[in-house]
């Protein structure tokens, strides 16, 4: 194993011998760009953070150039009112909205619930070069969303999975990693699916092994990511790593973009949306910013 990989970066890789593969993530400044959008508070600030670092991971199971994973959760009588974060060709972003006066009567540490409520989490992977979009749903529980997003695998993929998040850093740089394993079918004919043996003695020890990761390890700016791999897997037969992937805040939102999903309305809609001042005021969630339009040079 060699090459150093530290910060905004994903880095894929697989056991061969074991029939695993997977994911190991750290965001530093790239998820202070995303965060310093809005002034959020420090646990909501960690939720997002969470959500990202996952969402990446998530993202990047996905070969097709183009392919986009988002991650949404609908929430009832939480404190968060909305979380919605995607990935595309390692551009993130992501934001959440959420009641203040709610938060402010929670604990210092709330639990999932009392932040999400009755919620769920929709995942959606768009690959439309091979499979199209599939989307799966499963109920926020557990104690975090790396929790829930575990459980996914394991009811609508039936893939045994452990994923592992830890947000460190200091006020001034935040730093999250992630790490996600899973155990793959051998996909012979007539073979057992291996997700059906969630007690089988390779994803045991991958599963061992894995769990072994500490938060210090994941959030460390200095650590390459292929030490943290090393340390897991050194006893392995071989432990390959597939491709580094960097990571970037992306949020698409530009004039160009706006002025195009705005031309595809109808004309009585475009006139119905320009205010007073003849421009069309459209508000980006993901980036705090506002774009004005005016409603003449649409006429262009």
């Amino acid at each position: 194993m060699a090459g150093v990989t530290l910060t905004d970066n994903i880095l894929s890789f697989a056991i061969p011998t074991k029939n695993c593969r997977g994911r190991v993530v750290r965001l530093g400044p790239a998820l202070d760009q995303i965060l310093a959008s809005h002034a959020y508070p420090p646990i909501i600030r960690d939720v997002l953070a969470e959500a990202v670092c996952l969402t990446a991971m998530l993202g990047a199971l996905m070969k097709d150039e183009g392919s986009q994973l988002t991650m949404q959760a609908q929430t009832e009588a939480g404190v968060i009112n909305l979380l919605a974060c995607d990935y595309k060709d390692g551009a993130l972003r992501g934001y959440i909205d959420f009641d203040r006066e709610r938060l402010a009567a929670q604990p210092v540490e709330p639990s999932l619930m009392a932040l999400f409520g009755k919620g769920y989490l929709a995942i959606t992977f768009d690959q439309p070069a091979t499979r199209g979009r599939n989307q799966g749903i499963v109920p926020l529980e557990g104690t975090s969303l790396a929790d829930a997003v575990q459980n996914y695998f394991l009811q609508s993929e039936q893939i045994p999975t452990l994923i592992r998040v830890a947000i460190g850093g200091t006020a001034d740089q935040i730093s999250v990693g992630g790490l996600l394993v899973q155990h793959l079918p051998e996909g012979e004919t007539g073979r057992e699916r291996l997700h059906a043996q969630l007690d089988h003695p390779e994803w045991e020890h991958v599963d061992i092994m894995a769990g072994t990761v500490t938060p210090a390890e994941l959030t460390d700016l200095m650590l390459p990511l292929e030490d943290i791999l090393w340390r897991l897997f050194s006893e392995s037969d071989e432990v390959r790593l597939l491709s580094g992937k960097p990571c970037v805040k992306g949020c698409r939102c530009n004039e160009d973009h706006i002025r195009d999903v705005i031309a595809r309305f109808p004309k009585e809609d475009k006139e119905d949306m320009v205010d007073d001042e003849g421009n069309i005021a459209i508000d980006c969630a993901f980036c705090s910013k506002t774009f004005l339009i005016t409603g003449a040079s649409l006429n262009n």
